[in-house]
C-alpha cells in the first residue's frame, strides 16, 4: 500500500457536529497600510466554525496571516472586515477567558517558577495566594514540581515554555490559543511537548486553536487541519484527521499519518510555497 491508497477526509464544518459552536469567524479580512503607504492584506475572507473542546491547527508560510488570525480571535487586533464571535457574544475587546501562549515565553526572569504561573492573577486583579493550590498542580503536572522555588535563567528552553503552558492554563480557561509554542524546541523536546500537551487537552477537553509550521505536528495533535493560502492568507482547504486517541509518536510511522502530511505537502506544492 502506498500513501496513496489511504484515504484523507476533507471537510470545512467541525467534525464533533454534536458540540455546539465554540468560535466563529465570519468572513474576517485584515489590512495594514505599508510604511510606503500602499495597503497590504494580511488575512482575505476567512470564515471558520470551531466546535467546543476541538483542536484545530492552523498551517501555512511565514506571512500568511495565521498569527494575525490569531490575534484578532484573541480580540487583541481589530478585523478590517468581517466578525469573530466566541461562545455566541461577538468579539469587540480582548477576550479575557483564554490563555495564550506565544514561541517566545515571556517569562519574567525576577520571578520564581511559581510567581510566573501566578502573575496571571495579578494581571487579572486577583489574590494569586488562593489560586496557589492550582499553580501547584499545574506545575508538577509538567514535571517541573522540584523547579517552583528556580528561576526562569536556571530553566532549558523546553522547562520555561512548560512554565510559559501553566501561566496560560492556571486560571482554568475555556480556550487556548497557541502561536508556534514550539518552534524554538529542539526535535526531541518538541516531541515530548506535544505527547504532554495533548493529554493535558484530553484531560481538560480545552477549545485549542494551534499555529504552527510543522505539518507533522498539526497532524499528529489535531481533529482538523486548516491550510492557509500564501499572503493574503485564505483557507485553502479544512482537513479532519481521523487518526485514533490518545496518539503515541510511533503513529507518525503509519501510512494514514504519512497520508495526511502527503496531503498538505501536495496542497503547498500545489501553491507555490513548496518547489521541488
Amino acid at each position: 500500500m502506498t500513501v496513496h491508497d489511504v484515504p484523507v477526509t476533507v471537510s470545512t464544518s467541525p467534525r464533533q457536529a454534536a458540540s455546539p459552536v465554540f468560535i466563529q469567524v465570519g468572513a474576517v479580512s485584515k489590512s495594514y497600510t505599508a510604511r510606503d503607504g500602499n495597503p497590504v492584506v494580511a488575512v482575505d475572507d476567512v470564515s471558520l466554525e470551531i466546535v467546543a473542546g476541538e483542536f484545530v491547527s492552523i498551517v501555512g508560510q511565514s506571512g500568511c496571516g495565521k498569527s494575525t488570525l490569531l490575534s484578532i480571535v484573541a480580540g487583541l487586533l481589530p478585523a478590517t472586515r468581517g466578525e469573530v464571535w466566541i461562545e455566541g457574544r461577538l468579539v469587540r475587546e480582548p477576550y479575557t477567558k483564554v490563555g495564550i501562549v506565544f514561541q517566545n515565553d515571556l517569562l519574567l526572569d525576577w520571578r520564581t517558577v511559581l510567581g510566573n504561573v501566578l502573575f496571571q492573577f495579578e494581571m487579572r486583579g486577583e489574590s494569586p495566594r488562593a489560586f496557589e493550590g492550582r499553580a501547584r498542580a499545574l506545575v508538577a503536572s509538567v514535571g517541573l514540581a522540584d523547579f517552583e522555588r528556580k528561576h526562569p535563567f536556571e530553566l532549558s528552553g523546553g522547562m520555561r515554555q512548560r512554565v510559559a503552558l501553566c501561566r496560560a492554563l492556571v486560571h482554568d480557561p475555556p480556550l487556548l490559543l497557541m502561536d508556534e509554542p514550539f518552534g524554538a524546541l529542539d526535535a526531541l523536546t518538541r516531541d515530548q511537548h506535544q505527547v504532554d500537551l495533548q493529554r493535558i487537552w484530553q484531560e481538560s477537553r480545552k477549545t485549542v486553536l494551534f499555529v504552527t509550521h510543522s505539518i507533522p505536528e498539526a497532524v499528529f495533535l489535531s481533529d482538523r487541519v486548516i491550510v492557509m493560502t500564501p499572503r493574503p492568507g485564505r483557507v485553502r482547504e479544512v482537513l479532519t484527521i481521523d487518526l485514533p486517541r490518545p496518539r503515541t509518536l510511533d503513529i507518525r510511522e503509519s501510512q494514514a499519518f504519512a497520508q495526511y502530511v502527503h496531503r498538505v505537502n501536495r496542497l503547498f506544492h500545489q501553491m507555490g510555497v513548496i518547489r521541488a
